[in-house]
């Protein structure tokens, strides 16, 4: 059975308003963390962090494994652009493989964007 949570409007715009700032960061994070469950990623093997930006932009919110980057935002380029995920070589390792990108609706479904990633990034 897919694990899917109440659906979070990831794409309702949080730039100048800190209030729905915390909550797409609290709720971005909560998914990434079911996103490394769906990865098989055990407690410890990955960092998950959040960087609220600037007022004007939403910020980052990131899951960084041994062999996998992924981070949520609201990108300008549009919603369909605000997963990034790429493989890497350590938690250390920013730059990482190529990047690719998923709509910000695949965090309310963890175990579809989990089999995106294994099958771009065979992690």
């Amino acid at each position: 059975m897919s694990k899917t949570s109440h659906a979070f409007d990831f794409r309702r715009p949080v730039a100048y308003d800190a209030e729905a700032k915390r909550a797409f960061h609290s709720r971005a994070r909560r998914q990434l963390k079911q996103l490394a469950d769906a990865l098989g990623l055990p407690p410890g093997s990955y960092d998950l962090r959040s960087n609220q930006g600037g007022i004007a932009v939403s910020g980052e919110a990131t899951l960084h494994a041994d062999l996998l980057y992924a981070q949520a935002c609201q990108p300008a380029t549009g919603h369909d652009s605000g997963i990034l995920f790429r493989s890497c070589r350590g938690r250390k390792d920013y730059c990482g493989g190529a990047n690719n990108f998923a709509s910000l609706d695949l965090l309310n479904r963890p175990d579809d964007l989990a089999r995106r990633i294994k099958e771009v990034c065979h992690v």
